[in-house]
């Protein structure tokens, strides 16, 4: 049974904003089950019996292999993808980097990396769990997010 797809799979988003205010988005691979050449902002499955949380800190050490500290939990979505037959819950949370070098550390998962501004990450071929977060963002802080 395949998490997400047989039953439905809890996801975690990881919105990591560095000191210049740019986020974290990385170009899905090949072999991601969806949205293949999409940009998105981080993120991966909540392993059972594991907090939100600390599958945030695991996941971007495991894909990227930096340290975050979390801010804030920003929206829990829905995310269908029919074409796919996908059903993920997926909880997103602002992040502020605090150590390492982003780097591709599955790459046949992730072809590309890269920090954006949220102007400059809009004008990428997001995906569209990434498109309703940063719009999000944009609503509870329309001036602008800092950390």
């Amino acid at each position: 049974m395949k998490r997400g797809k047989d039953y439905i799979g809890v996801g975690v988003g990881i919105i990591v904003f560095n000191d210049e205010g740019k986020l974290l988005i990385t170009k899905r691979g090949q072999a991601c089950n969806n949205d293949r050449g999409k940009w998105e902002i981080p993120g991966g499955g909540v392993e059972h019996g594991e907090l939100r949380r600390d599958a945030v800190i695991r996941e971007i050490k495991e894909e990227n292999d930096i340290d975050v500290e979390i801010v804030e939990e920003l929206q829990t979505s829905d995310h269908f993808s029919p074409e796919d037959g996908l059903h993920w819950v997926t909880t997103s949370f602002i992040c502020r980097h605090v150590g390492g070098e982003a780097k591709r550390m599955e790459p046949e998962k992730c072809e590309a990396i890269g920090w954006f501004t949220i102007e400059e990450a809009e004008k990428l071929d997001l995906s569209g769990i990434t498109k309703h977060d940063l719009k999000a963002i944009k609503v509870k802080y329309p001036n602008g997010y800092t950390i």
